[in-house]
């Protein structure tokens, strides 16, 4: 299929502001140097536009253009605030099921700290058994539950966040020294073969086929699944009826009926070597949640790809929508949604958030999910207006979680 490029302006503000609306872009341009530049706290109930201390590290602003119009929401966190980090969170505390963002938030268990300001995250499938599932990568607290597809942020070992393109090279080599790529806690297709771990829920919701379920072959169990890892497993049973219940400690490696005539033939007590291997390598990662795409690199807008046709992917990505991004730069997180597809706010294209982004200071940032799943919150609530009129149920989260400091 024919591709388009889409060249963001290196800094610019978007199309629609123009000369004959220069108060408009004074005010907004007011407003960017007051967030970017620093400025010093707002007591609540200062003018619109002005920089909120919510808390220390954490200030909130709602920008208002009138003549686009545009309602813009702005949580920006200090970096410097060894108290904050960044961590993803899934409705249902593994890897399906769906739940509004501030459910999300104040579900956190308390050893992971208390969540302050969240964003929605990744797209998502919203239908059927498996409602919930990530589009692409998942880490909560360490623990791997969904695998990497395209565009995705992730934070380092050091607490450092990183956002591009990482590919899932998940593999399982068989006793033949064969190997097979697999999917992670995902709709088993006819021909796909999936590894389902215990976030996946009860079952493995899954018909038909042949389904391994593996013990350790090294350890007594096995711990939360990791990028990155290489381990064995040995057979404990062989089914062919499918939807093989989830018994703690083990995994279940599932091949759709159309695969499992063609791999080779497995017994009881056989060992597998199971491989979640990504491009570039993520091991260390803490936190991780997947979007798109990729907006800002280097404090340059990135150029990106859309389809070259009539597609709901194509039009999403040059319309105007309710938007969420995450950005950041050497001294601040921020947490962006712009809402839409109101009569306060039109919403933005990709290139007008881009540029946006770009000139709020941002150094690197993504795109995340939009339309109505765009939601911000903080201070104990929403702060913008979903287009839905309400919270929509998500499937996952960016959140800012605050760990207080131990005492001596």
């Amino acid at each position: 299929m024919l591709r388009r490029f889409i060249d963001f302006p290196p800094v610019r503000f978007p199309a629609p502001i123009r000369p004959a609306n220069s108060a408009a872009l004074a005010a907004g341009l007011v407003c960017l140097l007051a967030l970017v530049g620093g400025c010093g706290p707002k007591a609540p109930g200062a003018p619109e536009g002005t920089l909120v201390e919510l808390q220390p590290g954490l200030g909130y602003t709602n920008q208002r253009i009138a003549s686009v119009p545009w309602s813009i929401h702005v949580l920006r966190a200090s970096r410097s605030d060894v108290s904050l980090g960044l961590q993803s969170v899934h409705a249902g505390n593994g890897a399906l099921g769906l739940a509004p963002l501030g459910q999300q938030l104040r579900g956190i268990p308390a050893a992971r700290g208390r969540a302050v300001a969240g964003v929605n995250g990744d797209f998502y499938q919203r239908e059927r058994a498996f409602a919930g599932d990530p589009r692409g990568l998942q880490v909560c607290a360490g623990e791997l539950v969904s695998a990497p597809n395209g565009a995705c942020l992730w934070v380092d070992a050091a607490g450092q966040p990183h956002a591009g393109e990482v590919a899932a090279k998940f593999q399982v080599t068989w006793p033949d020294h064969s190997a097979t790529p697999f999917g992670l806690n995902e709709e088993r297709k006819p021909d796909g073969l999936v590894l389902f771990t215990a976030a996946v829920g009860a079952s493995t919701q899954s018909g038909g086929g042949r389904e391994l379920l593996l013990e350790p072959a090294d350890a007594p169990a096995f711990g939360p699944l990791t990028v990155n890892a290489r381990f064995r497993a040995r057979v404990r049973e062989v089914r062919t009826a499918g939807n093989t219940p989830m018994t703690p400690g083990l995994l279940v490696l599932s091949a759709g009926p159309s695969l499992a005539r063609r791999l080779p033939a497995i017994a009881v007590g056989d060992i597998v070597e199971l491989d979640t291997d990504t491009s570039p390598a993520l091991a260390g990662a803490t936190a991780a949640i997947g979007g798109g795409p990729v907006l800002v690199r280097d404090g340059t807008p990135v150029r990106i790809q859309v389809p070259d046709d009539d597609s709901y992917q194509f039009k999403s990505m040059l319309e105007r929508h309710p938007r969420s991004a995450v950005g950041w730069n050497r001294d601040h997180v921020f947490l962006v949604t712009v809402d839409g597809r109101q009569k306060a706010s039109a919403g933005m294209t990709l290139e007008e958030l881009s540029g946006y982004l770009v000139r709020l200071g941002c150094t690197d940032a993504m795109n995340l999910d939009g339309g109505g799943s765009a939601t911000l919150w903080a201070d104990g609530r929403v702060l913008n207006q979903p287009s839905d009129g309400q919270e929509r149920p998500i499937a996952n989260a960016l959140v800012l979680v605050r760990r207080e400091r131990p005492t001596n």
